[in-house]
């Protein structure tokens, strides 16, 4: 099949995977191919789309439609119907940098709304890729509505006490809040310790004195009364020496 491809004898190829008991992709790819190659598109990706079923490559038949599409000039409707299935990286924040690259011009928070709605009740776990992207408010919005994993939220508060303030408060008082909940692996009180200095960090930063803080702090642990206990030891602690 892939020789009739190369010497361009397309009608040959399609009547020979006509005859074909199954619709296996590795071999109707050819024929999807050769229709595309003869500008027929939608014929090209009504073909593929007819390839899926219970072991097919999704992914795969996915890749081929969107860029039959993209080839052609229609990176909108390329967007809307293939670029999630087509694009899963190993992990979420390469999976949204892939798809930005192939979509240059879409704006980033349309492309990572997309994903996140691909994936509901996982929305925190997009945190990173919204904080890679720039949209500061978009990434709390996100690790606020489901879990997300405290030392991510640490590192952005570390990361951008100076730069942006504001972002980094908010990111390290989410990370105190979600060790209150038990998200992460393994929580020690180092990961509290870093958490809470990244705030004062930021505050510093924004002209907030400490005792607003420790106030703030003290009424997020109020708030969780199951899980605040441990945070207020290891605070108090602190706070003690």
């Amino acid at each position: 099949m892939s020789a009739l491809y190369a010497a361009s004898r397309y009608y040959e190829l399609l009547e020979l995977l006509a005859k074909a008991r199954h619709k296996w992709w590795s071999d109707r790819r050819w024929g999807a191919k050769a229709l595309a190659a003869q500008g027929k598109l939608a014929e090209a990706i009504r073909y593929a789309e007819e390839s899926k079923g219970l072991n097919a490559p999704q992914p795969e038949i996915a890749q081929f439609c969107e860029s039959v599409l993209l080839d052609s000039g229609f990176a909108d409707e390329a967007h809307a119907r293939y670029a999630v299935e087509a694009t899963y990286a190993s992990t979420n924040l390469a999976t949204f940098k892939a798809i930005a690259k192939k979509y240059p011009n879409m704006p980033p928070e349309t492309i990572l709304r997309d994903l996140v709605a691909s994936q509901r009740g996982q929305e925190g776990k997009w945190f990173a890729a919204a904080k890679d992207a720039g949209l500061f408010d978009l990434a709390i919005e996100l690790a606020n509505r489901s879990p997300a994993d405290p030392r991510t939220l640490i590192r952005a508060a570390r990361d951008f006490a100076v730069k942006r303030p504001d972002f980094a408060m908010a990111s390290g008082m989410t990370a105190l809040h979600g060790i209150m909940r038990g998200y992460g692996y393994d929580i020690t009180g180092v990961d509290v310790l870093d958490a809470y200095a990244a705030v004062i960090q930021a505050a510093s930063t924004m002209g907030v004195d400490e005792a607003t803080v420790k106030a703030d702090v003290g009424a997020l642990i109020a708030s969780n009364q199951t899980g605040g206990d441990f945070v207020q030891r290891v605070l108090a602690r602190h706070w003690a020496t």
